[in-house]
């Protein structure tokens, strides 16, 4: 009974530590190639964006979801060499259309040798677009980003918060059934006898 009773024990520790620091439990690596959020392909042509904001998270980069407003570098890794001596501009719009809406920032197309396409702009709370734009492409081939700024990701919010919530009452459930249940009884009654 003692090595049933420290299993259930282990299980359990296991179960809290897992919902107390998801971060540990899941798997989470390096994100790279086709599978990267702030990859975007144009035809044969790669750009990379990264969002930063080191007054609140000095090592922390960003794709899509920027956790405060406030003061924000924007850098595009322009990774296909031939984009480096074309000129690359910028757009930030607020609005999650890119065409219409206030315009936040703009740098204009230049040629960036180094491959590194840099901005700073503050942003508010809201929804933005951000528009790599080169002088010789066409509307519909425009790499763009939505940025969501200080926003409630409600999906995420369910993953970390709800299932395991959800997890935990299913194993108590499940626990306070075993407990109850007469072929339990029987068993610890032969045992004790």
């Amino acid at each position: 009974m003692r090595t049933y009773t420290g299993a259930i024990g282990a299980m359990a520790l296991l179960l809290v530590a897992a919902w107390s620091h998801p971060d540990l439990a899941a798997a989470h690596g390096a994100v790279s190639g086709e599978d990267d959020p702030c990859l975007r392909r144009v035809g044969e042509k790669i750009v990379h964006f990264n969002a930063y904001q080191p007054q609140h998270q000095l090592r922390e980069q960003y794709c899509t979801d920027i956790p405060q407003a406030g003061d924000t570098f924007l850098v595009v890794d322009l990774v296909d060499p031939t984009w480096r001596t074309e000129p690359v501009g910028m757009q930030i719009v607020k609005g999650s259309s890119g065409t219409d809406g206030e315009i936040v920032a703009e740098i204009r197309p230049s040629p960036h040798p180094d491959g590194v396409l840099r901005g700073e702009v503050r942003l508010e709370e809201g929804v933005y677009t951000v528009t790599i734009a080169t002088e010789n492409q066409n509307l519909m081939k425009r790499p763009q980003y939505r940025l969501r700024v200080h926003m409630t990701d409600y999906q995420q919010l369910v993953r970390t918060v709800v299932v395991p919530l959800l997890s935990l009452l299913l194993a108590a459930w499940l626990m306070y059934k075993l407990l109850r249940s007469t072929w339990l009884r029987n068993w610890w009654t032969v045992l004790r006898s």
